[in-house]
């Protein structure tokens, strides 16, 4: 028997496969999520550097050749090359008690934390779709999600790098009709980018501020390309009640202050995440509740 007959024939295997496959590739996210800013930020001031003629670019030279692949991952305290064995997802972590084997500082949670998210993003997609072209492309799309959602809240910056080709990859994959017709996929990705254009346009004219940034646009765009129209409702509604729901208590509990900027992007991602499995349940359900079914 082959392997993909029997993860198509045995489920629960799949799943575990799929966990173990989203634990490595969240280890990986943990790099993404440190180093894409940090390389786009080399990037715009190469860029300056050659508009501004003359000028001496002083990047440091190991930050220069910064990439997602190299150098080798390292401890940001004492520098200390990541060997194989400590970058092993979650068991690393717990073996080295959260702390560098070299100068013992602490280990940041958000790493295995992120590893975690990768490993139940792929489980989730495995077990709700089965072995199927779904499962795989709801596991990329879960992963770049976290991505970007750490950047976001970090930097508050949602890498054309992650959102432009999900965008792109949506409307590939709705050629086939994996979630939805092209039609509704084409129609969905124009209107998820028009309509927080035109809400952040009004909201600017009226106040003068900038309510957002143009990677929620493009962000909302990808879940109207990979969802369709339809499900672009529940986003938006989910994701401005969850960002309600978490800013209210960040200023409440946390001490946040108000003049502070809240990053979009965290609750788009899981207003759409919620929406790729729960979509239709959450528009019929609406539908009951206003009477319009």
């Amino acid at each position: 028997m082959s392997l993909t007959v029997y993860l198509q024939s045995q489920p629960g295997a799949f799943v575990l496969c799929a966990s173990l496959l989203g634990l490595l590739i969240g280890s990986f996210l943990n790099v993404v999520i440190h180093r894409l800013p940090l390389m786009l930020q080399n990037e715009w001031r190469d860029q300056c550097t050659q508009l501004l003629a003359g000028e001496e670019d002083t990047t440091p030279a190991e930050e220069a050749e910064l990439s997602l692949m190299h150098p080798r991952s390292r401890c940001p305290k004492c520098g200390h090359g990541i060997t194989a064995l400590e970058n092993v997802p979650i068991l690393s972590y717990l073996c080295l008690r959260g702390r560098c084997s070299a100068c013992n500082s602490s280990i940041p949670l958000r790493y295995p934390l992120v590893e975690i998210l990768g490993g139940l993003v792929a489980a989730g997609a495995a077990w709700h779709f089965g072995f199927a072209p779904a499962a795989a492309a709801a596991m990329i799309l879960g992963w770049a999600l976290i991505a970007a959602s750490f950047i976001d809240f970090d930097h508050q910056l949602l890498p054309d790098s992650i959102t432009l080709p999900l965008l792109w990859l949506g409307l590939a994959l709705n050629l086939f009709e994996i979630f939805t017709t092209l039609e509704s996929a084409v129609i969905g990705a124009i209107a998820g980018y028009g309509s927080l254009w035109l809400v952040f346009h009004a909201f600017r004219l009226l106040t003068g501020k900038e309510g957002m940034g143009y990677g929620d646009f493009k962000l909302l765009a990808v879940f109207g390309a990979w969802l369709g129209w339809h499900a672009l409702p529940a986003v938006i509604l989910l994701s401005s009640l969850a960002g309600a729901i978490i800013g209210m208590a960040l200023i409440a509990v946390a001490g946040r202050e108000r003049s502070l900027p809240i990053p979009f992007g965290p609750y788009l991602a899981l207003a759409g995440w919620i929406t790729l499995y729960w979509g239709d349940d959450l528009n019929h359900a609406y539908l009951q509740w206003s009477g319009l079914a």
